[in-house]
């Protein structure tokens, strides 16, 4: 039946293959096409010419190898938030190509990213697919037209835009002095132009998801309710068709094969439907499009098509919009990359508790002396006093690749001790035994441990402090002491402040801008080359002698190491003095060598300093002590070791009395030395404290001022209402006196026949009203003459009230009642006219 069926249309089904499939062949095979045009186009970078330079130095590139500088540049672009930004970051870091006026521009760009992110105006870069935007920009330029999905991210960048705006706005609304320290990403970010048009309409045509909305056409939408009410047909008819095959029914299920729906089937089971067969495997069943569903499928095709079209035009229109605004758009992707960037820089100074470096420029040989005032004021921190006198001040530097792996480890043990916690409380949940549980709070316990020991003992920070006349530093110590880490501590610490990262130092650091950084750090023993250890480093140090200049930075570990002792000193000495005589701005080189540490007296470029060794505990204590040469420990710690008597004094007798002698000098220098820096610590911390107990103090004062103010201010608004209170019960007793007086005046004139007892009555209470008037008032005010009270002033009048015993100014005339409205001193009073005097 199978079989018949499929030979019975073969030209059907042909030419149903050519119909259904032409269209969406077609337009795949278009749009794998643009695709392939658009991949071939990304791979051409937006800006080339940031590229680092290729014809670098082996020597430098060797240098930035030993100083681990990529693994630094890796941890840098962890903090950016796009894909962009973290290639463009590392290309910048990898550049170091930058001039002095560079390099305080990319500090200025990150102090200000800084500042922006404390105050909370800087925005998280992870929410935009970058390289999406790329795509849309490069799309659209070239006429193809975008996808939603691109479309929407666009969207997003000019949102994200206009929102980074609303918060610079804001931050400046608050206090203008955030537009000089946003500076310059202020006008970087405040200068983009976002087309709101352009979002809107965007927002109109697609949803968030990307996909293009039904209201976007007529036709669009036409089409797609064609599509929706086909295929309900079409699954109408499946489950039909599958009902009426009983017997098969737990063996069938709707399928859709390459958008066409049909029936998929068991293995040998038998149809009893016609159709067309589309695939059968051995042991996997078959597929077969019934007969009846192949017009309703080829419809569903060309419907499908027919949104593909209209879909097309949607987004046709959308890059025909963005076409318009294209320039911008470039704009804003390009200022969001380096935004990112700048940012990246940032977010890693603030990770690890960096200091903005201080970083100045040498302009002639023999002096050190700061850049131009304008430069300098964008980047350097107020300098403090004791550091005036450094060429290098590195207070508390920190590896930050140690750094970085302490505080990764940190993470790794606290995580351990959650989980550790949660795992008891699951065993608690579950009621395991007690054996076990007792067994996981033992291991939370070590790992709680582990965690307050690893807290306690962070990486040790060095003090680097490099004067002005020094241009070789010499340091000894012994072996895993932490002199390669000093080393590589300074050469990080230049690299980065001259990339514009903050260096990670606990105090404001001073550093001099180097054009290039030479390190000669690790064994350089080459086999294939036939170089032995001492010849790797005779050749690496000859690299570096032949390219440093007056303005470079010189490490060099282990001079003279790897041959005769004699002959290593000797060789050693020799290549330090033609570095300080004609050679790099400063060079900082480590050895075992004793001759070396006598340079300092015969030479006033070189200084001297030794890694601490605490000979109680046996191990270094990773502490740089300054000014002092170091000593040899070898024959104490074999005392200390318990080496027999016998050996420990034939050591030191052919060590020789004169080299005990300069090592109990030298201990003597390290114990004034230490006394020194414990006393400066102490003075310190006392500085400290009387800065603290000065800060209060202030606020003290503050707040008694404060407090005197308000008490001030209570007093006079209690003495104010007391005397409007007062004025007002004055007024009251002067009206009641002047109602009873003509009240009394009118009886007595009405009866004067009445009798001389009632006359005493009628005085008796007119003293009781007098007495209750203030007696200043009644008696000023009777000795006025009638004629003279009652005479009306104007406007603008002084006239005299007795009662307060006052000049007032006239502010007002009623005359209908006889009223004043006149002013004394800061009192307002209505008064009759019989109350005041007219001059």
């Amino acid at each position: 039946m199978m079989l018949l069926s499929i030979s019975l249309l073969p030209n059907s089904s042909a030419s149903f293959a050519t119909v259904a499939f032409a269209v969406p062949k077609i337009h795949s095979v278009f749009r794998q096409s643009i695709r392939f045009k658009v991949h071939a186009f990304l791979n051409k970078p937006l800006d080339s010419s940031s590229a680092p330079a290729s014809n670098r130095p082996s020597i430098l590139v060797d240098s930035l190898r030993v100083l681990e500088w990529d693994k630094l540049c890796d941890s840098v672009a962890s903090f950016a938030g796009t894909s962009l930004g973290k290639i463009a970051l590392k290309e910048q870091l990898g550049y170091l190509n930058q001039t002095f006026e560079d390099s305080l521009r990319l500090l200025e760009e990150t102090n200000a990213a800084v500042e922006m992110n404390k105050y909370g105006a800087m925005m998280d870069f992870n929410g935009i697919d970058i390289e999406l935007v790329k795509t849309a920009v490069q799309v659209a330029r070239r006429g193809f037209p975008v996808s939603g999905t691109e479309a929407m991210n666009v969207v997003a960048l000019l949102q994200f835009v206009e929102m980074l705006q609303s918060n610079v706005k804001a931050a400046i609304k608050q206090d203008a002095e955030w537009y000089q320290r946003f500076m310059p990403l202020t006008e970087m970010i405040m200068e983009l132009t976002i087309s709101r048009s352009l979002v809107r309409f965007i927002q109109q045509l697609v949803d968030e998801d990307g996909s293009v909305k039904d209201s976007a056409s007529s036709s669009l939408k036409q089409s797609r309710d064609q599509v929706r009410l086909l295929e309900r047909k079409l699954y109408q008819l499946m489950e039909s068709i599958i009902r009426n095959g009983v017997e098969e029914v737990s063996s069938m299920e709707v399928s859709e094969i390459d958008g066409r729906w049909c029936i998929r089937s068991g293995f040998n089971q038998r149809m009893t439907f016609e159709g067309l067969l589309l695939s059968s495997a051995s042991g996997t069943g078959s597929v077969v499009e019934p007969l009846s569903a192949v017009p309703m499928n080829d419809a569903l095709q060309q419907a499908k098509a027919s949104v593909a079209k209209a879909e097309a035009d949607v987004l046709l229109k959308i890059t025909q919009k963005m076409q318009e605004e294209i320039d911008n758009i470039e704009s804003i992707f390009s200022v969001m990359v380096r935004l990112d960037v700048i940012n990246a820089r940032a977010r890693y100074s603030l990770a690890f508790g960096g200091a903005c470096p201080d970083l100045f420029l040498q302009q002639d040989k023999d002096s050190f002396s700061g850049t131009d005032a304008s430069l300098v004021a964008r980047t350097s921190v107020a300098l403090h006093p004791t550091r005036r006198k450094w060429t290098m001040y590195l207070p508390k530097a920190y590896h930050p690749l140690l750094v970085q792996k302490h505080q990764q480890a940190l993470q790794k043990a606290m995580k351990d001790v959650k989980n550790a916690n949660a795992e008891i409380r699951r065993r608690k949940q579950q009621g395991e035994n007690i054996i076990l549980r007792e067994e996981t709070n033992m291991n939370l316990q070590s790992l709680e441990a582990k965690v307050a020991k690893m807290k306690e003992e962070p990486p040790v920070p060095v003090d680097i402090y490099v004067a002005q006349n020094t241009r070789v530093l010499v340091i000894t110590g012994p072996n895993t002491g932490g002199k390669t880490i000093c080393l590589k501590t300074v050469g990080l610490a230049a690299l980065m402040a001259k990339s514009g990262l903050y260096v990670l130092a606990s105090e404001p650091v001073k550093i001099p801008w180097f054009d290039f950084v030479f390190a000669d750090i690790g064994d350089e023993q080459s086999l294939t080359q036939s170089l032995s250890t001492f010849s790797g480093h005779l050749k690496q140090i000859s690299k570096i002698r032949s390219h440093s200049t007056d303005m470079s930075l010189v490490l060099l570990d282990e001079v003279g190491a790897g041959t005769n002792p004699l002959e290593g000193a000797a060789l050693g000495m020799s290549l330090l003095e033609s570095f300080a005589e004609a050679g790099s701005l400063l060079t900082i080189a480590t050895t075992h060598h004793g001759e070396l540490k006598t340079l300092k007296y015969s030479n006033h470029a070189f200084e001297n300093a030794c890694m601490e060794f605490d000979e109680m505990k046996l191990k270094p204590t990773y502490r740089i002590l300054w000014g002092i040469p170091g000593r040899s420990n070898a024959i104490n710690i074999a005392e200390r070791l318990r080496i027999p008597d016998i050996i420990v004094h034939k050591a030191r007798e052919l060590y020789g009395a004169a080299s005990a002698e300069i090592n109990e000098v030298i201990l003597d220098m390290e114990r004034f030395k230490q006394n020194f820096h414990e006393q400066v610590r102490e003075s310190q911390h006392l500085l400290k404290l009387t800065k603290g107990l000065h800060n209060k103090l202030l606020i003290a004062r503050k707040t008694v001022k404060e407090h005197s103010i308000n008490q001030r201010y209570r007093k006079v608004q209690e003495i104010s209402e007391a005397a409007a209170a007062a004025r007002s019960s004055i007024q009251k007793r002067a009206r009641e006196y002047r109602a009873v007086s003509s009240q009394q005046s009118q009886k007595i004139l009405e009866s004067n026949g009445q009798t001389s007892a009632t006359k005493s009555e009628a005085k008796v209470e007119k003293s009781k009203i007098s007495e209750a008037t203030p007696a200043v008032f009644s008696a000023s005010t009777s000795r006025l003459p009638l004629s003279e009270r009652r005479k009306l002033p104007s406007v603008g009048d002084s006239v005299f009230v007795p009662s307060l015993n006052k000049q007032a100014l006239v502010l007002k005339v009623d005359p209908s009642r006889e009223e004043l409205l006149v002013q004394a001193g800061n009192m307002k009073l209505k008064l009759k006219v019989t109350d005041v005097f007219t001059r």
